[in-house]
């Protein structure tokens, strides 16, 4: 195995750091508004999946990297917030699709400014665009995607265009 450089230590340093730095900050937003971060991502997941077709309990443990049984409970509290709603697929009785309730798109829309200013900080200081950011991240997710053995069909999910 090849050793790694000093320079490539401190690019990995830096890019954990900015990472645990946007994530510190999301936490921080979260709990002002008495979330968990796990719980705030469930709602991001909710917001940013079309209306159409709402993620099952099974996507949503695949996007946040958890157990099926650990995506019930986490879902369990939430919707004792009334943040979300499950309904039953029309498509298919089998599978529980989740909603946003009106007062959960309240709460994820009370912390996307800060999220949204952190993403253009990190943007502004990589000189790139948003866009490209999610494009590197959409990228990186594709690339990474056969090491990804523990969502339920190899691939790391995607969310649907609008």
């Amino acid at each position: 195995m090849e050793r790694l450089t000093d320079e490539q230590f401190r690019s990995l340093f830096l890019y954990r750091y900015a990472l645990r730095r946007f994530l510190l900050r999301g936490a921080q937003s979260a709990a002002r508004v008495g979330l968990t971060s796990q719980q705030h991502q469930l709602l991001l997941i909710l917001r940013a999946c079309p209306e159409t077709t709402p993620p099952s309990i099974r996507e949503i443990a695949d996007y946040l990297l958890v157990r099926h049984h650990s995506a019930v409970e986490l879902v369990a509290r939430v919707e004792a917030m009334e943040l979300v709603r499950r309904a039953p697929d029309p498509q298919d009785q089998r599978i529980v699709r989740l909603h946003l309730t009106p007062r959960g798109r309240q709460r994820i829309e009370e912390m996307a400014p800060t999220h949204l200013a952190e993403l253009h900080e990190m943007a502004a200081a990589l000189n790139v665009s948003e866009g490209l950011i999610r494009e590197i991240a959409e990228r990186y997710l594709h690339g990474v995607s056969r090491d990804i053995a523990h969502t339920s069909d190899g691939h790391p999910p995607k969310l649907k265009s609008q």
